[in-house]
C-alpha cells in the first residue's frame, strides 16, 4: 500500500515561494497593516494552490483569533426529511459567511455536547430547541462565544401549522376531524403543539375536539388508527408530519379505503416524496432556505455583539394536492 503524502504546511509554502513563514501567514490570513508587495502576495497564493495547502483548523483559529466552526446539536430523534433539508440549508447559509457547520447527535449514546464543543473549538453552538442554563454555561466554559436555540419547528410554530391543516379540512366541509400522533415519544411535545392548533380551529368552527390517535410508520398500526377514526365518523385527518400522513394513506389502502373519498389526509413539511404519494399529499410547508438564512443572520449578529435585524417569522402555507 502506498503511504499517503505528508500534510503540506505553511513552512512548505514558504520554502517553495522563497519567503519567510511570517510572510506566508500574513498573505494567507489576509492580515491588514502589512505592506506585502503584490508580486510576493500573488506568488505565495499560487504556490499554496499548487501544493494544495490547507491550513490546519487550530492554526487558522489561532491566526484569526477564533474558529469558524458552528456546532449544531440535533436531538436523538428520527430525522425526517424537513430537518435534513434544514441542516443542508443551514450549512449553505453559514458557508456564505465563511463558517462551517458541524452536527452532533445529542443523547445518552453520544459524547456530552460540551466535550464536543471543546474538541472542535466551536465558535457558536446552536440547537433545535433551547438549552437549559446548566448546558448553556457548560458550553460557554468549553469556549463557545455564542449559544443559541434555533427554535426551528417548535412550540409556538405548532399553532399555525395545526390551524392551517384543520382550517383546510373544515373549509372543505369536514365536520369531524382526526389527528395522527407520531409513535416516537420524543416527538410528542412538538405534536402536542400542532394538535393544539387543530383543537383551536375546531373550537372556532364550533366542532368537537379532534380524535387523536397514535400510529407508527407500520402499515398494521396505521390501519388500526384508520379503523378508530372510521368508528368515530372522522372524515378528515391532520397528520403530525408527511411521514405519518404517508403511513395513514397506507393504512387506508390496507382497510380497502381511499383518500380523499373515505378519509382526507393533510401532512406537514412537503417532503420530496409527498407529491409522489398515491394520491399526492396535501401538506403544510414553509421556506426552509429562508428560515436557515434568517437564523444564520441571527448567529452573525450575536457573534458581532449586536442585536439581529428584523427576523421574519416562518410563513407556513398550505400545498393543495389530491389527498384532501
Amino acid at each position: 500500500m502506498t503511504r499517503p503524502a505528508k500534510r503540506i504546511t505553511s513552512t512548505d509554502v514558504a520554502r517553495v515561494a522563497g519567503v519567510s513563514q511570517t510572510t506566508v501567514s500574513f498573505v494567507l490570513n489576509d492580515k491588514p497593516g502589512h505592506s506585502i508587495p503584490e508580486a510576493t502576495r500573488l506568488r505565495v497564493l499560487e504556490v499554496a494552490r499548487q501544493l494544495d495547502y490547507r491550513p490546519h483548523a487550530s492554526a487558522r483559529a489561532l491566526a484569526a483569533g477564533r474558529s469558524d466552526i458552528v456546532l449544531l446539536s440535533l436531538p436523538d430523534l428520527p430525522m425526517g426529511g424537513a430537518i435534513t433539508r434544514f441542516v443542508e440549508e443551514m450549512a449553505a447559509a453559514l458557508a456564505d459567511h465563511g463558517l462551517t457547520l458541524v452536527t452532533h447527535l445529542a443523547g445518552a449514546r453520544g459524547r456530552p455536547l460540551a466535550d464536543v464543543c471543546a474538541t472542535v473549538n466551536a465558535l457558536a453552538v446552536i440547537g433545535l430547541t433551547s438549552f437549559d442554563d446548566d448546558t448553556a454555561q457548560a458550553l460557554y466554559r468549553a469556549g463557545a462565544d455564542v449559544v443559541l436555540p434555533t427554535r426551528f419547528s417548535h412550540s409556538a410554530a405548532g399553532l399555525p401549522v395545526g390551524r392551517l391543516q384543520a382550517g383546510h379540512l373544515i373549509a372543505r366541509g369536514h365536520r369531524r376531524i382526526g389527528y395522527a400522533l407520531p409513535a416516537h415519544p420524543g416527538l410528542r411535545e412538538m405534536a402536542a403543539d400542532r394538535l393544539e392548533g387543530v383543537v383551536a380551529a375546531c373550537a372556532d368552527a364550533g366542532l368537537e375536539p379532534p380524535v387523536a390517535v397514535g400510529t407508527s410508520l407500520e402499515v398494521d398500526a396505521a390501519a388500526a388508527a384508520v379503523a378508530q377514526w372510521a368508528g368515530n365518523s372522522v372524515t378528515g385527518v391532520c397528520a403530525f408530519n408527511d411521514e405519518t400522513a404517508l403511513a395513514v394513506l397506507a393504512g387506508l389502502r390496507e382497510q380497502g379505503l381511499s383518500a380523499p373519498g373515505d378519509l382526507a389526509v393533510v401532512g406537514v413539511d412537503d417532503i420530496p416524496v409527498a407529491r409522489l404519494a398515491a394520491p399526492p399529499l396535501t401538506t403544510v410547508s414553509f421556506d426552509l432556505r429562508h428560515a436557515a438564512r434568517g437564523r444564520a443572520e441571527v448567529i452573525m449578529a450575536a457573534l458581532a455583539g449586536r442585536e439581529p435585524g428584523l427576523v421574519h417569522r416562518e410563513e407556513w402555507r398550505l400545498i393543495r394536492r389530491a389527498s384532501a
